[in-house]
Order: structure tokens, then C-alpha cells, then sequence
């Protein structure tokens, strides 16, 4: 089940939304909001799944609104306005509807957001050999072998393969070491999570991966010279 919030300034629009997600069994409409600042209180307390936002709000636009929370938060917009369509894309949404939308048009923007909310919470079992990451508005399947390493970079990673090109997703690294095998990839750094077999040599705590140097952080350090020793 998908729990799901909607901000809207007009009534109207909150009602159709509540209207449609009755009739769609994997959303559950937590609550509804016709004030911004409201709604950011009520995600600090209970996280969310998914926000239905719309952009063109006085107080605060949505775009603003959507920064403001963890980006792990899938979002569908909603505006009359096609403006704002390209900035929304840019920020990672879900999808984007266009006021006046039909049901049949939600139910495709909600069906994207149950795609990806069962993706990005599996958990990679040992007989599975590949991810599926969101990312340049898809999603990607990745095999785990050829992952080098992960790389943070504030609300992105990079995916490093062999003789491919990274891959970047908007995506914590705490989320992404949930869907690796514990007994193949290692966090190192707050940055950095490498693949054991992809380790070429350790010295004064730097690590090289396929030819790139990778910090061994002081608080992962005991953790992960214990890892190597018990394998």
C-alpha cells in the first residue's frame, strides 16, 4: 500500500484527487492539504510515500515545497500550467498531470508510482543478480556484477560499471546498500559503498577500484577491515 498525501490550494482539485485515490486499491489519501507550510509539518512527523502536488500555490509553489523533504518521496504533479512541466521532470517526479485530468490519466501516474514503490523497496535476495534503479526518467536494470562501486553525491549516486557509463539516480546510499547482497558490497565511507570482488588493493587506508582511489571513512573502518578478515 502506496500512502500517499495530497497539497492543493483550490478545494476542487483536493477533491477530485481524494475522489479518484478511493477508487485505486494500492493508494491510501493519508490527508489533504490547502496550505503548503501545514503539509511539510504533517510529512515531519509521518513520512509519506507519495505527495500529489500542485506547483502554482501562493505561499509556497510546489517545486519549493517538493526541496524541501526527503527526496526519497515520490511525487506526481498537478498544475494547469505546462510551464512547469520541464522543472518537475528535473526533479526526479513520478509523473506530471495537467489540470483537467481524467481518471484514466491519474490511474497511469498512479501505476508508474506503484512500479517504482516496489522496485526501489525490494531487497536483493542471493539468487538475484540485478537491480532495477530509477533514473534518466526510466527504469534501469543493472547487474550486480558489474557494479564497481557507489558513489554519494548530496541527493544523487553514481553507479560505477565496468565499461559502461555511471549511472545516476536520485537515491540516499543508505537506500541502496538495503538492495545489495550484505555479502558482496560494503559501505567504506559516508560517501562510498564498494563491491569486495571489485577490490584491487588497501594501503593506508585508501582502497583501489578498478584504478580509482576510494577513502576508508574512520567510522567505517573497523566494520569493514572485519569484513575482510572473516571472508
Amino acid at each position: 500500500m502506496i500512502k500517499a498525501i495530497a497539497i492543493d490550494d483550490e478545494t476542487l482539485a483536493l477533491q477530485v484527487i481524494e475522489n479518484f485515490c478511493q477508487r485505486v486499491e494500492f493508494v491510501s489519501l493519508e490527508k489533504s492539504f490547502n496550505k503548503p507550510n501545514e503539509a511539510l509539518k504533517y510529512i515531519s512527523k509521518f513520512p509519506v510515500d507519495l505527495l500529489f502536488l500542485d506547483i502554482n500555490m501562493p505561499s509556497l509553489t510546489g517545486i519549493e515545497l517538493y526541496k524541501e523533504i526527503e527526496q526519497n518521496t515520490m511525487v506526481i504533479f498537478t498544475t494547469a500550467y505546462t510551464e512547469y512541466a520541464v522543472e518537475g521532470f528535473n526533479l526526479s517526479a513520478i509523473d506530471y498531470l495537467l489540470k483537467p485530468f481524467t481518471f484514466e490519466r491519474f490511474l497511469q501516474a498512479v501505476n508508474k508510482a506503484d512500479e517504482y514503490h516496489q522496485h526501489i523497496h525490494q531487497k536483493a535476495k542471493p539468487e538475484q543478480q540485478y537491480l532495477f534503479i530509477r533514473a534518466d526518467y526510466s527504469l534501469v536494470k543493472i547487474n550486480m556484477a558489474d557494479i564497481l562501486f557507489v558513489e554519494g553525491l548530496d541527493d544523487y549516486l553514481r553507479i560505477h560499471l565496468q565499461n559502461q557509463k555511471p549511472v545516476v539516480a536520485r537515491m540516499t546510499l543508505k537506500v541502496m546498500l538495503e538492495k545489495l547482497p550484505p555479502q558482496a558490497f560494503v559501505r567504506v565511507h559516508r560517501s562510498y559503498i564498494v563491491a569486495f570482488s571489485r577490490i584491487q588493493n588497501i594501503r593506508n587506508k585508501i582502497i583501489t577500484v578498478a584504478g580509482e582511489e576510494i577513502p576508508v571513512g574512520t567510522s567505517y573502518e573497523e566494520a569493514f577491515f572485519k569484513a575482510l578478515e572473516s571472508r
